[in-house]
């Protein structure tokens, strides 16, 4: 009985097909009867497509150096002005970026301002070897994790990262005590008031095992008696804070940071 094969002239010329060369030759022979079909789908040849993630967010990759202008600036000034050691370091995400007159809000105390707009905890470990752990500051004031929760990570998520900087941080200098500014309110981002909370929650309970932590509780004091943010206390976007909002943080943190210099 003769045996015919569907063949298609892709497939045998698909790079992805490693058959020796004499074999190439006597399957595409026209004596020995097989059918070759030109017209086969291109798609016989293709890279198979990746299977699905499994249901729940895969966390992505960020860009290389999505901040490099941003950190490159701060580098920058540390060559012509090189900070000195014992400071103050804030740094984070826009509230920290955007903090006016953070330096006269602490007078007397040295304070270095390095927040990068946009950025998650995940980014703050990434370039802290280039700009947290070379100041070696005696306190840092941080706040990240608001825009982790809004790009979709878990409240469980920005408190492992919050962990995993504590201890970049300690592995280098194990004497520098860590100020986490609670996830703040706000009305744009409402909906993720129970993530907030948990985050928080979790990062709180965190922060009472080790002397070295401390939590700042912005979160209370921005809500009002609704219930809801405290409308005053943001710019027009319902996110970003102006002068009513950073004075809450201010009287908040100066025992903190005036006690860090004793």
């Amino acid at each position: 009985m003769r045996c015919f094969w569907v063949v298609s002239l892709p497939l045998l010329r698909c790079p992805f097909l490693r058959l020796p060369a004499h074999t190439r030759r006597i399957l595409l022979s026209p004596r020995l009867g097989f059918v070759l079909i030109a017209a086969g789908s291109l798609a016989a040849c293709a890279v198979p497509a990746p299977v699905a993630a499994p249901p729940g967010r895969e966390r992505i990759a960020p860009a290389v150096d999505a901040f490099a202008e941003e950190i490159a600036r701060f580098e920058a000034a540390d060559r012509i002005t090189p900070p000195r050691a014992g400071g103050v370091l804030f740094v984070g995400s826009s509230s920290i970026r955007l903090w006016p007159g953070l330096a006269s809000d602490f007078p007397g105390v040295y304070t270095l301002q390095r927040g990068f707009g946009g950025s998650e905890l995940s980014d703050v470990i990434r370039y802290a070897p280039r700009i947290v752990l070379p100041y070696r500051p005696r306190l840092i004031v941080l706040y990240a994790g608001d825009n982790d929760l809004a790009a979709g990570e878990s409240p469980a998520s920005v408190f492992r990262d919050f962990q995993a900087f504590a201890q970049l941080v300690w592995r280098s200098l194990p004497e520098t005590r860590i100020a986490y500014i609670a996830i703040k309110p706000s009305g744009s981002r409402w909906g993720l008031v129970d993530q907030m909370r948990e985050a928080n929650d979790l990062i709180r309970r965190y922060a009472a095992t080790d002397n070295r932590l401390l939590f700042v509780d912005v979160f209370t004091p921005m809500i009002g008696p609704d219930g809801k943010p405290r409308e005053e206390l943001f710019v027009a976007d319902r996110l970003h804070m102006n002068e009513s909002g950073y004075a809450i943080w201010r009287e908040l943190l100066r025992p903190i940071v005036e006690g860090s210099q004793k």
